[in-house]
């Protein structure tokens, strides 16, 4: 229950990633600070004697604005240039949550955030966060693909592909890009809400670079603009985080033995599919015209 919970946490940051990544070819490094951002407004919400509804909010308001602002950004920079760009916005948020203590409660974070479901008893609580997140998770990939097969999405398409064409015909590609990028982060914020509530904290460690990489290793495995593909690039990483214990309780290995396993299981998984399937296991589908 705790793997599906987790993966269906994941998989609604990797639906905000794909939208930026997958439709509209932004190369964003620094996803998961909107993850973060959720947390922390969440965490620090609740802890001043707030709703974690309130809280939730705020986190999409902030990384809404963090988005619009990163969009902008890219206006006097190259795709390369803004990815690595994105990636020193993540850090410097995690380094400003590291330090800011009065805040953010330092490296330590914020303990004892409530889950949504505490007056439920064991493990009815557990089960009701669930089935929560897994419907948020459904009503995302519905709304996802709705506006990937959409004029929305089909402009983000154009941008991604053709730029100057799509200037030409009259989009505005700095607002598609903050679209793009803003609905990404509202959806993200929302996960990182959720993260915080089910783990009962909110620290730095949520907006490690690693944690973007990892979402974009299953956007990559499962197929870069195709919301399926992505929920089942999702449920692959997520399998091999869970057949490692499994490995390491009939094995015997120490802890850092599995945890190297883990890794180098990811990047085997990885490193196939761009060998023997580039575009992912499920590739976007992109009409052509004869």
């Amino acid at each position: 229950m705790s793997t599906l919970t987790v993966a269906g946490i994941y998989g609604l940051m990797a639906l905000g990633l794909n939208l930026q990544a997958g439709y509209a070819g932004l190369l964003n490094f620094g996803h998961i600070a909107f993850a973060g951002l959720g947390a922390y407004a969440t965490g620090i919400t609740v802890q001043a004697g707030g709703s974690p509804w309130l809280g939730a909010g705020l986190g999409v308001l902030l990384a809404m604005a963090l988005g619009w602002g990163i969009a902008r950004l890219g206006r006097q920079l190259g795709a390369d240039y803004w990815g690595i760009a994105t990636l020193a916005i993540a850090e410097i948020l995690r380094t400003v949550a590291t330090n800011e203590g009065w805040l953010t409660g330092g490296a330590n974070g914020i303990a004892a955030i409530p889950s949504l479901f505490e007056g439920f008893s064991r493990p009815w609580n557990s089960v009701a966060f669930l089935a929560a997140v897994m419907a948020l998770l459904a009503l995302a990939a519905w709304a996802c693909r709705r506006l990937g097969n959409g004029r929305f999405g089909r402009a983000l398409r154009l941008m991604r592909e053709e730029p100057k064409l799509a200037a030409c015909m009259g989009y505005d590609l700095v607002s598609l890009r903050s679209r793009a990028v803003m609905s990404g982060a509202a959806l993200t914020a929302i996960a990182g809400s959720l993260y915080a509530h089910y783990m009962s904290f909110a620290g730095p460690d949520y907006m490690l670079a690693a944690e973007t990489f990892l979402l974009w290793t299953m956007l990559m495995i499962g197929g870069l603009g195709n919301t399926a593909g992505v929920l089942l690039g999702v449920l692959v990483v997520q399998a091999a985080h869970a057949l490692v214990p499994f490995a390491k309780d009939h094995f015997h290995f120490s802890s850092d033995t599995a945890g190297a396993m883990r890794i180098g299981l990811i990047g085997l998984i990885l490193l196939a599919c761009l060998l023997w399937r580039s575009q992912g296991l499920l590739p976007e589908k992109i009409r052509r015209i004869a």
